[in-house]
C-alpha cells in the first residue's frame, strides 16, 4: 500500500509539478484563509483576503476589534460571511487569549494537544483544524478533503464514506510523516479533483493516474 500511494504522489508530482501552496504571505494569514475557505472556492477567499488586505486589518488584534457586522461586510467575497465572520471572531478569542496572537508560540505546541485546542473552536472542524497545523504550523498533518475521499475511492484504495479520522490514519500509516511531503501531496490532490476527478463528469480517459 505504501509503494501504491507513493506511486500516485510520483505521478501527480510529475504531471502537475509544485503547487506552492498555501499561497500566504504570513502563517496567520493562512489560518485566516483556512476559515474563510470553508465551502467555497480560493478565488472567492482570495478576494476576501485581498480586502483585509486593503484595510491593513490582517493582524489577529486589528481583527478581533471589529465589529462582527462590519468584518461580514469586508469578508463578503468569501461566502456565507456571517457565519464565517462569527468563526473567525471564535477563533481570534482563542488565539489571543491562549498565545496572544503569536504564531511562534503556538508553533511550540505538541501536535495531539492543538489539535484538540482547535476542534474546541466554534466553527473549527477537523480539515480547517489540521490545514491551520499544516500549512500555519508546520506539523506534519495528513489534511483530508472531498477530493482525498473522491479520488482514492474510486481508485480503490479505501472504500468511500470512510470518516475522517479513518482516511487521515490510512495516509498517515502508509507515508512517513513530513510536513513537505503532505504540503505538497494535498496540493496535488486538490488539482486532481479540480480539473479531472471531477464529483459528476469525471474525465478518467485523461487523468494522470490513469495514463503512468
Amino acid at each position: 500500500m505504501k509503494q501504491r500511494i507513493a506511486k500516485v504522489y510520483r505521478s501527480l508530482y510529475a504531471s502537475f509539478g509544485p503547487q506552492h501552496w498555501w499561497p500566504a504571505g504570513t502563517p496567520f494569514e493562512v489560518m485566516v484563509g483556512a476559515i474563510l475557505t470553508q465551502n467555497t472556492s480560493w478565488n472567492n477567499v482570495e478576494k476576501a483576503i485581498a480586502v483585509l488586505h486593503k484595510h491593513k486589518l490582517l493582524s489577529p488584534v486589528k481583527l478581533d476589534k471589529l465589529r462582527n457586522s462590519k468584518l461580514s461586510r469586508l469578508i463578503r467575497p468569501a461566502g456565507y460571511y456571517n457565519i464565517k465572520a462569527k468563526r473567525l471572531k471564535n477563533f481570534l478569542k482563542f488565539f489571543l487569549k491562549k498565545y496572544g496572537g503569536d504564531t511562534g508560540l503556538m508553533r511550540k505546541g505538541d501536535v495531539s494537544s492543538l489539535r484538540q485546542e482547535l476542534l474546541s473552536v466554534n466553527g473549527i472542524g477537523n480539515e480547517t483544524a489540521d490545514s491551520i497545523l499544516l500549512y500555519a504550523l508546520g506539523k506534519p498533518v495528513f489534511v483530508v478533503d472531498a477530493y482525498t475521499r473522491r479520488i482514492f475511492s474510486r481508485h480503490k484504495f479505501f472504500r468511500d464514506g470512510l470518516d475522517y479520522q479513518t482516511v487521515q490514519d490510512f495516509f498517515e500509516k502508509n507515508t512517513v510523516p513530513s510536513v513537505k511531503l503532505y504540503n505538497e501531496f494535498h496540493a496535488l490532490i486538490v488539482k486532481l479533483g479540480k480539473d479531472y476527478c471531477l464529483k459528476n463528469k469525471s474525465r478518467c480517459t485523461i487523468c494522470p493516474l490513469n495514463n503512468k
